[in-house]
């Protein structure tokens, strides 16, 4: 793997450059004011080529008309937050269907081996087992059991090639309360085991492995909406934990679930995510969801040996629901799909239709984070979908599950899907 650090700046020629190059972005924005919330210096890059109809605005224009109280019709500008990217189309092949279908399901791979946990089947329906999908012969078989403790959405997850690391998540259907459970699961053996308990529950935690140590931060509180900064680490090894206590950590920069949690070359990464969500409605005794108002990130930062929180470019939209949507090839992190902001105007969640890549190698050529582009769309979904649950093998990417759109022309979410599907990635 190739190192990935944002260069510092080598000359006082360079520094001019980035500022000039950070005024026009400014002054591009203003020009270009939305009504939406904030973009990155990506988007506004995107905003020009939505201009020229390179970007595809799918159900709405990139703007929409009203009228006032007099009557008069105003024009309001959308932000390509909205919009589909442009991208390469890729060639999508349609492999065995999963035996369920999942939402806010988990998954890792194992070598040949794709362990899919857990989920929504529908709202007011979650599963408690795990299906096999062996990438060996394309086919689904190997289904057994979690613990009935476990929790059934919204799980952190991580593996360290045998032993699969399971912390806290969402007991139960619609919008039930999280559990502080945590277990570890042996691959070899289909044991599972318990492990102590998370000092407080959560919801999509973000969770990896690193230095020896089970990392987990963010995600949402008890409530389900409001966003968590705590980060907790505790050593292990070899599917044991080596401490009674998990130990507190340096807070995340930002709190909340969803987001992608990957490390590479020794460095620990956030990716995404979002602050709020739905919340069980008061009262309710099914826990009935409620929407509650959310915003989505578009950030990206970086934990490493000094231990400090590092921002790096950000995507090229904001982008959620992303926790196991990736895999790494070749030193570049890529997504696959996720949900972005919600519509300004249809009110309605928008669903990604993009596959992103981040590529690591090209943060050592760059002095200007955030202006330079890191990331590039490298292809397209067969539709839009969010929590994908995405793996890697022979050069195919495979992903399988989610929520898709209603269609090209409407990208709200529709039904819960257990598809799966692959492309030969090339990059």
């Amino acid at each position: 793997m190739g190192r990935a650090a944002v260069a510092k700046h080598k000359s006082t020629k360079l520094v001019f450059a980035c500022v000039g190059l950070l005024g026009a972005v400014l002054i591009a924005d203003l020009l270009w004011a939305s009504s939406s919330s904030y973009t990155s210096s990506y988007l506004l890059l995107s905003k020009n080529l939505q201009k020229s109809g390179d970007i595809t605005v799918p159900h709405f224009r990139n703007s929409t008309q009203t009228k006032d109280k007099k009557g008069v019709l105003t024009e309001r500008v959308l932000s390509a937050t909205f919009a589909d990217l442009p991208g390469p189309k890729l060639k999508w092949e349609k492999m065995p269907t999963a035996p369920v279908p999942r939402l806010d399901g988990a998954a890792i791979q194992i070598k040949n081996l794709l362990f899919v946990f857990a989920g929504y089947g529908t709202i007011d329906y979650v599963h408690s087992h795990v299906d096999v999908y062996n990438f060996s012969d394309n086919t689904w078989g190997g289904r057994f059991d979690m613990p009935k403790e476990m929790a059934h959405s919204h799980l952190g997850m991580v593996t360290d090639g045998r032993y699969i690391y399971v912390v806290t998540g969402q007991y139960g259907p619609q919008c039930r309360g999280p559990t502080s459970r945590t277990f570890v699961l042996d691959i070899e053996t289909k044991q599972w085991r318990d492990m102590p308990p998370l000092p407080v529950p959560r919801y999509a935690p973000a969770t990896q492995l690193w230095k020896g140590r089970l990392h987990v931060m963010g995600g949402s509180k008890e409530n389900r909406h409001t966003p968590g900064l705590d980060h907790w680490s505790i050593a292990v090894k070899d599917g044991k934990v080596l401490e009674k206590e998990w130990r507190s950590e340096i807070p995340i920069p930002q709190g909340g679930p969803h987001r992608a949690c990957i490390v590479v070359d020794d460095r620990l990464y956030l990716i995404g995510g979002q602050e709020g969500d739905f919340m069980a409605k008061p009262g309710s005794p099914i826990f009935k969801c409620s929407r509650r108002n959310e915003v989505v990130y578009d950030d990206v930062y970086m934990l490493d040996d000094e231990m400090k929180w590092k921002v790096l470019p950000p995507m090229p939209k904001p982008d959620s629901h992303i926790e196991f949507a990736w895999v790494i090839v070749n030193n570049s992190i890529v997504i696959v799909g996720g949900t972005t902001e919600k519509h300004p105007v249809t009110k309605k969640m928008t669903l990604v239709g993009e596959v992103f890549q981040f590529n690591l190698d090209t943060l050592v050529e760059y002095d200007c984070p955030g202006i330079l582009p890191n990331w590039s769309v490298v292809g397209k979904l067969p539709y839009r979908v969010k929590t994908t649950l995405v793996g890697l093998w022979d050069g195919w990417l495979y992903f399988t599950s989610g929520q898709r759109d209603k269609g090209p022309d409407d990208p709200a979410p529709r039904k819960v899907i257990g598809e799966m599907w692959r492309t030969k990635l090339h990059l």
